[in-house]
């Protein structure tokens, strides 16, 4: 069963679709792109989870578009959200100018 959706080849994370427990394997709706093998944390429906490992200061891609910095390390399998990136957008975590 399909619980993330990657849109972009260019994505480091992909959106999932249903609540994962630590441990799931993962599966993508498409066969493009690399995912881990596995959720590294649980993860509610609708988050986002690292699908490569993202290094402090590296722009976190979803949809092809960056959409805030990563403020820690991030591995592959792990849980993205508000504890772990800054963000450009709707949060305005960053100034203008600043990260992303």
């Amino acid at each position: 069963m399909t619980n993330l959706i990657i849109v972009d080849l260019r994505d480091n994370v992909a959106t999932t679709v249903a609540n994962i427990a630590a441990g799931t394997v993962l599966e993508q709706d498409s066969t493009e792109g690399t995912i881990p093998p596995s959720a590294r944390q649980a993860i509610p429906s609708g988050h986002k989870i690292a699908l490569v490992d993202i290094h402090t200061g590296e722009e976190v891609i979803k949809y092809g578009a960056v959409i805030g910095v990563a403020t820690a390390r991030i591995a592959a399998g792990d849980h993205v959200h508000v504890h772990n990136i800054a963000s450009n957008r709707v949060r305005g975590d960053l100034k203008k100018g600043e990260g992303a």
